[in-house]
Formats: structure tokens, C-alpha cells, sequence
């Protein structure tokens, strides 16, 4: 009735978001340092979609770096309400700004901001029929495991059902376990662990069948529009004092500045990462 199929198809939905989150914790990468320095970020993901076609789901990955910088001791970072200020302030990239205090004078020096991106796709084809295995170890002869794999992943009671073909390589331990129907695989595979019977009772990782490629690997560099980043502030007074005369200064218009939407003054000693939005960035030559 209709609420059987309701029922099927919410244990559907938490199928498939179960293994939205597996791929996208699969996917994280770490950036190295290669060509250009790129620094160690968070990754954002979209899902534009994902089709199954009878035994086979696909799915498709946008992957793209989150721009960001380290601010050091004695810098500031200055994000304007409207690019005409930063552009201002650019222009005057060689000059120093000579900013009044209680304590006296800071000096700021404007630094252009270079910021590398990592962008790419991910394809992923997964069999909703095929379970992969690992750290299966036994000194049985190999029929006989592949026997004692089918008892253990027959079983209903364990979440299994009727096994269609068993592949099992002993050089490596692994091995894939193919069910007569769709769905089985994938749910076993959310535990990451199975017990199967061998010589006694064993734990065997569990995972997805599935093939990946990656395409349209793409890099560039930008710097922000509104953003503007000084350096050589030396320390006359506290944090959060130096930080109000800096703001103060650049709020005017006939200082190259214009009304500040966001200001971040770091004293020596420390240092953070400052995240951008690309939709900010313009394109820089590297």
C-alpha cells in the first residue's frame, strides 16, 4: 500500500545520504605544496546530482579550495563596503600611510594579496550489488573460503542475502562478494565491519564497490576587491586601541579609504587564517 512505499522509500533517501556523507569523508584531500603554494584548508562540495542506472550509481562531485591567507604580527586586513577604496589604497601599493595615535605614529605599508585555488570534479560509479572486502586472512584452503564468505554473508539475520559469486585473492586478502540483488551491498558496507565464519569468528572490512576519476583539475590565482591587507605596524599601544586609530584613518575618503565593513588587526606574536569567498576574488597574474 501507500505506506509501504512511503516506508521504502525514506529507508531509500537515508541509503543514499548515508553514502552521500561515506564518499564526500572519502574525498577529503590534503593540498601539497607543489607548483604554486597552496595552504591547507577546509574543501567546500556541491552535489549537482546523481543518477542510478539498475546495478550502477553514479554520482558527480564539484570540489573547490577555500581561498585563504595567514595574517602575522604587526599586519592589518581591511575589507571595504565598496572596491573603489581597495583599488584607492592599491594604487598607492609603493607609498607608506602614516597613521596618527595616542601613543603616535604607525606606519602602514599596503601589500598586494595573491591567492591561489584548487578546483576540480569527481566521478564516481558505485555497483549497489558488489561488496569489496579486506583483512581477510585465513590458512584454509581457498574454496573453502569463499564457502565460509557465502554462509556468513547469507545470512539475513546479519543484514546479508542470497550470494550470487564470491572473488577472493589470498596475496592480498581481499575480496568481493557480489549479491544476487541491489541494496544489500550498500547497506552492509555503512557498518565498515563484518563477522564471518572462518577457522572462528573474524571481523573483515567491508567498503562499497565503486570506481572514481577526476577531470578538470583547475588552478588560478585572485586577490580580493574589497580587501586590502598592511603591513610593519609596530605595537605603540594595545590591540584593540591600534586597531580603532587604523579603522578611524582608512574610514576617510581622503586618506584612499571609504567606509570599512570589516577590520582585523593582529599584534606581533600572533598570527590566523582569514577565509575569502571566491565570488570576491578578481583573476592575478601568478
Amino acid at each position: 500500500g501507500l505506506l509501504e512505499k512511503l516506508e521504502s522509500y525514506e529507508a531509500e533517501l537515508q541509503r543514499r545520504r548515508a553514502e552521500s556523507a561515506r564518499l564526500r569523508e572519502k574525498y577529503k584531500v590534503r593540498i601539497k605544496e607543489n607548483y604554486i603554494k597552496v595552504p591547507q584548508v577546509d574543501i567546500n562540495y556541491e552535489e549537482p546530482g546523481s543518477q542510478e542506472r539498475g546495478d550502477l550509481i553514479q554520482g558527480w562531485f564539484t570540489i573547490s579550495q577555500k581561498p585563504s591567507m595567514c595574517i602575522k604580527g604587526g599586519q592589518v586586513l581591511i575589507t571595504f563596503d565598496e572596491e573603489k577604496g581597495n583599488q584607492s589604497i592599491i594604487i598607492k601599493i609603493l607609498l607608506k600611510f602614516h597613521v596618527p595615535c595616542e601613543c603616535g605614529t604607525l606606519t602602514a605599508k599596503p601589500q598586494k594579496i595573491n591567492l591561489p585555488v584548487v578546483a576540480y570534479e569527481v566521478y564516481t560509479h558505485t555497483y549497489s550489488r558488489d561488496l569489496q572486502l579486506s583483512n581477510v586472512i585465513s590458512s584454509m584452503e581457498d574454496e573453502r573460503i569463499k564457502d565460509r564468505l557465502t554462509i556468513s554473508f547469507s545470512r539475513p539475520s546479519k543484514g546479508g542475502g542470497e550470494v550470487e559469486n564470491v572473488v577472493y585473492d589470498r596475496n592480498t586478502g581481499n575480496g568481493l562478494i557480489t549479491f544476487l540483488h541491489p541494496g544489500v551491498a550498500l547497506s552492509l558496507a555503512q557498518a565498515g565491519i563484518f563477522q564471518v565464519d572462518l577457522e572462528a569468528e573474524k571481523m573483515v572490512e567491508v567498503a562499497p564497490a565503486f570506481q572514481y576519476r577526476l577531470q578538470r583539475f583547475q588552478t588560478f590565482c585572485g586577490f580580493p576587491r574589497r580587501t586590502v591587507l598592511m603591513s610593519g605596524i609596530k605595537d605603540l599601544d594595545e590591540e584593540d586601541i591600534l586597531k580603532e586609530s587604523l579603522e578611524v584613518f582608512f574610514q576617510k575618503p581622503s586618506n584612499s579609504g571609504g567606509e570599512i565593513a570589516h577590520i582585523r588587526y593582529i599584534s606581533k606574536k600572533k598570527s590566523l587564517h582569514a577565509f575569502f569567498s571566491c565570488d570576491d576574488l578578481a583573476d592575478a597574474d601568478i
